[in-house]
């Protein structure tokens, strides 16, 4: 993501489109109850930082997910000295992380469900429709060790 102003005439990344439903917040009532200057949540969405929705006079709206990302990017800023370029890469890092997470509950729901299958259809029918078949085997008992 390129970080500083766009060049005139070139079109917004990533508009999001007008809300539908749940609580939405005016650009000025945001920028007071927070304590922020205006040109400070201008500068957050031009680095891509926030991104809230428009209605169609292009008014900016905030939702509480949006809130919910100032106060981090506040957060970081404010409490921590972290710097808007920080802040991007940790925003960043954030997004890839929740996306793994949602890979591997995907993947670990797969393997419950395919445990599921298997208790329930038996797992001798599996062990038939194996890709490698292996011959049964003699189950050898190692000897104690002594002193145990």
């Amino acid at each position: 993501m390129t970080r500083g102003r766009r060049p005139r005439g070139e079109a917004p990344a990533e508009r999001r489109p007008a809300p539908r439903k749940g609580k939405y917040y005016m650009f000025s009532v945001v920028a007071k109850s927070y304590g922020i200057h205006p040109q400070t949540l201008r500068l957050y969405e031009r680095e891509g930082l926030l991104k809230p929705s428009r209605t169609e006079g292009n008014t900016r709206l905030y939702s509480e997910d949006d809130l919910k990302q100032l106060e981090l990017v506040l957060n970081l800023t404010r409490d921590l000295g972290v710097n808007l370029a920080g802040v991007e890469i940790i925003l960043n890092m954030r997004r890839k992380m929740e996306h793994m997470q949602a890979e591997m509950e995907d993947f670990v729901r797969h393997v419950r469900d395919e445990l599921r299958k298997t208790n329930e259809e038996g797992w001798e029918e599996k062990l038939e429709q194996a890709l490698v078949k292996l011959p049964p085997s003699q189950i050898v008992k190692a000897p104690a060790e002594k002193g145990s």
